[in-house]
């Protein structure tokens, strides 16, 4: 089951060296697919929980909601551990992604399943089964994927990365843009079966794109067959003969060689560089708990007619979800291929810069979150456009950090280790949705809503602006490694 080492077919030849290997186009469009299929389930979750029994829902309160969601998150990425050793040790990372995708198919399964069902308590066992699966299966097959882009390209044209991880990013929105407008007016028409059954069908067509540019793909062996040792079997015994004579790492160099020992080696630079990442996760992905919540409680707005057989009559809370998607696929085009390089020719726009100034611009988004919801608390009449403001502030801040983040992961990771660092930039992301859900059981009260608060939001403002100063200082002596 394990891949075979094949000679990189994207090796430009007759001055094509701008050009992206022609496999490529295989991952984008497993991603697209992959992507509609697991935000256009994401989309109704808070409705789904929270909504009445009469219309479907469960019936749960607004924080109950937001933990369940998080949590489900917080699970989805942390099995990246599990796929990026299943990758590196044993299978490689085609393998591992094309099998674990048959998890992700069964989950949205039992999901659209849920609706044979007439009691809440079996509905809830359907989504917490569903979920876990889903988990599992999207989990384990993304820093699969991340790492997998960046096989296809030899060294050659490695400048190209940057342009490649953009084109990535914009393929993985543009098919959430669709799923975030198209699901939840399925649901509206057709029912919470339908609503969870489509994205099943998208995946399974995703694992079947995938599998068609299986003789094209340029496979790294793992690990087993170029018999390296792993990060864990090399910390373990740099541990075990630690000295105060002698640097960390070299208690591992007799064992397994200074090569593999310096590729271990660069894992740690890059973890604490990710240490401070997981606060952006913590108010990114409430977008789709704690705003959809807030949408809930503002106007719907009414739709031109042009868009109707898109949206629906009506463009709610869960549809707003779009804006994000969209604003991505405007805003990374014109940072990579106009903003970055007219900056470039003043300083030095690295990974660490973006990341440091998105940190800042992620916490602004929130303090418009927050005066939004004290306008709505006070008894205004809003329009669920006014969030537009936010998600355009929110959106910047994501291009800027995660676009940077998984060039920088990719590039700082050493050869043998690049799952392996790609699960520990998702792990970020596991720990920001962790920290979502235990400060809401920390802080929740009787009537279930205080994760939708002006106070609760400017929390989170304000602690995303320390951690931006915190980066900054701790990142400003960074030493890039194999950059020029």
């Amino acid at each position: 089951m394990s891949d075979q080492a094949t000679t990189k077919t994207g090796e430009p030849i007759h001055g094509r060296k701008e050009r992206f290997p022609a496999q490529i186009k295989y991952i984008i469009g497993n991603e697209v697919c992959e992507r509609f299929s697991y935000y256009g389930m994401k989309s109704i979750l808070a409705g789904y929980i929270s909504g009445e029994v009469a219309r479907g829902g469960l019936a749960q309160s607004g924080d109950k909601a937001t933990q369940i969601i998080h949590l489900f998150v917080f699970a989805n990425y942390f099995a990246p551990l599990f796929g990026a050793w299943v990758s590196d040790r044993f299978w490689g990372r085609y393998s591992t992604i094309l099998w674990i995708s048959l998890f992700y198919c069964l989950g949205h399964g039992v999901l659209a399943m849920s609706e044979v069902f007439g009691d809440t308590s079996s509905k809830l066992l359907c989504l917490y089964t569903g979920l876990a699966l889903i988990a599992f299966g999207a989990g384990g097959i993304k820093p699969c994927v991340s790492a997998f882009v960046g096989d296809q390209f030899p060294t050659s044209q490695s400048h190209l990365l940057q342009k490649a991880y953009s084109a990535f990013y914009w393929s993985i929105n543009f098919g959430s843009f669709f799923s975030f407008l198209l699901i939840p007016r399925i649901k509206d028409t057709a029912g919470y079966g339908w609503a969870f059954g489509v994205p099943g069908i998208l995946m399974a067509i995703a694992t079947l794109i995938f599998y068609a540019g299986t003789r094209h793909y340029v496979r790294v062996p793992p690990l087993r067959e170029s018999r390296q040792p792993g990060f864990m079997a090399i910390f373990i015994e740099a541990w075990r003969n630690r000295s105060a004579n002698h640097s960390f790492w070299q208690g591992a160099q007799a064992r397994y060689g200074s090569e593999a020992v310096e590729a271990a080696a660069s894992v740690g630079p890059v973890l604490k560089v990710f240490a401070l990442i997981p606060v952006f996760w913590a108010l990114f992905d409430q977008s789709s708990s704690t705003w959809v919540l807030q949408g809930f409680q503002m106007e719907a707005q009414t739709v031109p007619k042009a868009f109707q057989w898109l949206t629906g009559e009506m463009l709610g809370a869960e549809q707003m979800q779009s804006m994000n998607p969209l604003m991505v696929m405007i805003l990374v085009p014109l940072l990579t291929l106009v903003v970055y390089p007219r900056l470039e020719r003043f300083t030095r726009v690295t990974p660490l810069r973006r990341i440091s100034f998105g940190l800042s611009i992620t916490g602004f988004s929130y303090v418009l979150v927050a005066w939004i919801q004290h306008r709505v608390d006070q008894g205004e009449a809003l329009s669920v456009l006014w969030q537009t403001w936010p998600y355009l502030v929110l959106t910047l801040g994501e291009v800027l950090v995660s676009i940077s983040g998984l060039e920088f992961a990719y590039t700082q990771a050493a050869a043998s280790m690049k799952s392996t660092i790609m699960s520990f930039w998702m792990l970020t992301v596991a720990a920001g949705n962790l920290l979502v859900s235990v400060i809401t059981q920390l802080g929740a009260s009787e009537d279930g809503a205080t994760s939708v608060t002006t106070g609760r939001f400017l929390f989170y403002a304000g602690l995303t602006f320390v951690v931006a100063v915190m980066f900054h200082f701790f990142t400003r002596n960074y030493r890039y490694r194999n950059t020029p």
